[in-house]
Formats: structure tokens, C-alpha cells, sequence
């Protein structure tokens, strides 16, 4: 299945499913339930969403991300060997967690936000994880047991704060900077992620493009070491890092501008599409 949370044409937030061009309202029905998508996971209730809910035209209702409440949105540095190629770097031992925080999201067709602080507006296409139950000191074997779905991100990033210190927070956490969506794809729908292939497009031009399988650290390597320091929540979304040919280190740089549009394509997952505009 293909999970939603969207803000419906009377401006009532709430979820459901998406096929093709259109979405169910479960959450009309299911909310004195569950209150959100978060709420279904924790429950372990996704199949209760199937076939749920009135229809409504995908154009009709505004996308959010797909868990818009996460307890945390753990993101991945420097985990693509091609990226940490272009960086100049070495692989790191341990995989490099960051947090953004929800303000920092919008979802699948809403326009991301350049700052008035700077113009080094960044994109950078991501597979994202949802997990699906809690779990603390997970093993690597276990770990796909824990998983939800996936989704397409976008780690907007603001180059130059990013630099301000070692800390990424500041460059990774600006409001509506990065998205998410266009839906959660349940795990069974997806398969093997590690077979997936990974495209980023910039006004349609291709700038990244990778398998999945050229992850630094694997998807159960992050959640082991995550889930060691702190305990995974449903709904936990784990931005699992981007592949070469961020615009930082394009010659020459390119950045992003009002009336650009960004792509980011994970096969079997989706499209995640979002325009530019300036901050007003």
C-alpha cells in the first residue's frame, strides 16, 4: 500500500491511501481510533487503512509529508561512497546522524522555501525509512523487521550555515527547506530496497543518480547503531543519506532558485517533486 497523510479540500488534515491519481480519507472514518498515521503504525494497524475512505483527486488535496509528527528524523552524512568521494573525505567509522526537525518538511507538490539568510539553497535526493514498531538495541538481522516503508526526501540543505561549525543542525533545519513523500510504500510493495536506483533531477536534468546498494553503511548497519543510543519510535523517519553530484561541488556550483524544480525518483517508491520560491 501507499500511505498518505494530506490536508483535504474542506482544509481538514488527515490520511489514507493513494492509487494512481487518487486518495481514500481513512482517517474520516478511523480517527476516533487513530489519530494520525503515526497512530496506525503504533498500532500495527496498516491493513485497517485498505480500501477505507472516501475518494478524492490526488490534485484536489494539499500532500504533507507522510508521517508529519515524528517523534525524530534521524539523517545520514556522508553515506554514499560517491559522495564522500567528491567531499574529499574519508568513509567514516560510524555512521554520522544529524537531526532535522518537521517544520523543516513539506510534502510532495508544495514549494520549498530558499532562505533570506543565504542563496547556497542545496538539494539532495534521499530514500527514506519509516519504522513501523519500537525497538532499542535492534540487530542488524532483525532490523528489516522493523521497517514500515519507505519514501523519497529531499535534504535541502543551506551550504554556508551548514559550514558554520561541525554541527550540520543549523544548514539541515531551515523552515520548509527538504520534503518528503509523495506517500509511505509499505515494505511488502517494495521488496528489496537494496535493488532500487536512486534519481535526482534539477529542471529535469539529471545531477544524481545510484543504486541504493552504494549506501557506505546498509539501511541495517543505521538502524543498529541508531537504536543503540536511542530507542526507535513508530513513525521514526531515517533519511538514509545522498549520492554524488549535490550542487556544492558541481563545477560550477548550482544551486537552487525560485522557478527550479527538483525530482527525486526512487524506483518502486515514487516521485518526489518540489518547486523553488523565496522566502517572503
Amino acid at each position: 500500500m501507499k500511505l498518505v497523510s494530506f490536508i483535504d479540500p474542506n482544509g481538514v488534515e488527515t490520511y489514507g491511501t493513494m492509487t494512481g491519481d487518487t486518495v481514500r480519507d481513512a482517517g474520516a472514518t478511523l480517527r476516533s481510533k487513530y489519530a494520525d498515521l503515526r497512530a496506525v503504525l503504533a498500532a500495527g494497524a496498516m491493513a485497517e487503512l485498505e480500501g477505507i475512505g472516501a475518494e478524492s483527486d490526488v490534485a484536489s488535496v494539499t500532500l504533507l509529508p507522510p508521517i508529519p509528527n515524528p517523534d525524530k528524523i534521524l539523517c545520514i552524512g556522508l553515506n554514499y561512497m560517491a559522495h564522500i568521494k567528491e567531499t574529499g573525505r574519508d568513509k567514516p567509522k560510524h555512521p554520522a546522524i544529524f537531526i532535522r526537525h518537521p517544520s523543516s518538511l513539506v510534502g510532495h507538490g508544495t514549494p520549498l522555501v530558499r532562505p533570506k539568510a543565504s542563496k547556497d539553497f542545496d538539494y539532495e535526493g534521499e530514500l527514506a525509512v519509516v519504522i513501523g514498531k519500537a525497538g532499542r538495541h535492534i540487530s542488524t538481522e532483525d532490523a528489516w523487521d522493523y521497517i514500515a516503508g519507505y519514501s523519497c526526501f529531499n535534504d535541502g540543505s543551506i551550504r554556508d550555515f551548514q559550514a558554520h561549525t561541525s554541527q550540520f543542525w543549523p544548514g539541515k533545519s531551515f523552515e520548509a527547506s527538504g520534503a518528503m513523500g509523495p506517500a509511505l510504500v509499505t515494505s511488502d510493495e517494495v521488496s528489496d530496497v537494496t535493488k532500487q536506483n536512486l534519481t535526482t533531477r534539477v529542471n529535469c536534468n539529471v545531477e544524481q543518480n545510484a543504486g541504493i546498494d552504494d549506501l557506505a553503511f546498509s539501511i541495517p548497519e543505521i538502524i543498529a547503531y541508531a537504536s543503540t543510543v536511542i530507542k526507535l519510535l513508530p513513525g521514526d523517519v531515517i533519511a538514509t543519506g545522498t549520492p554524488g553530484g549535490v550542487g556544492k561541488f558541481r563545477k560550477p556550483q548550482l544551486y537552487l532558485e525560485p522557478g527550479m524544480t527538483v525530482d527525486v525518483e526512487i524506483t518502486v517508491v515514487g516521485t518526489l517533486t518540489n518547486g523553488i520560491v523565496d522566502e517572503v
